[in-house]
């Protein structure tokens, strides 16, 4: 049974960070990309961060490219989104994703499974 469960979501102020986690179970990581999708109230779910299962290659959305990094610890089976300089504008109930394929080519028309999300919101 594939389970993805983040954690690391909450309330910061602008300018604050926040790093996120994605435990993943029931399949092989190491052979999948990994990806963090958002959702604001009222938004579409917008793709976020994708890395490839060989950690050769990232992608970021240009909405927080510089500020956020994502990477991977198959050993811990985890994914992570470490976000600087938050805005408000980053508010949104944030996803990991199971991406069906290695590489994050088209990675938001190739997600396999969806996590259950975790809050974060940024505000003063």
């Amino acid at each position: 049974q594939v389970q993805l469960v983040e954690s690391g979501g909450g309330l910061v102020q602008p300018g604050g960070s926040l790093r996120l986690s994605c435990v993943a179970s029931g399949f092989t990581l190491d052979y999948y990309a990994m990806a963090w999708f958002r959702q604001a109230p009222g938004k579409e779910r917008e793709g976020v961060s994708c890395i490839s299962s060989s950690e050769r290659t990232t992608y970021y959305a240009d909405s927080v490219k510089g500020r956020f990094t994502i990477s991977r610890d198959n050993s811990k089976r985890t994914v992570y989104l470490q976000m600087n300089r938050l805005k408000p504008e980053d508010t949104a109930t944030y996803y990991c994703a199971n991406i069906k394929w290695a590489q994050c080519h088209d990675y938001a028309s190739r997600v396999g499974f969806w996590g259950q999300g975790t809050q974060v919101t940024v505000s003063s």
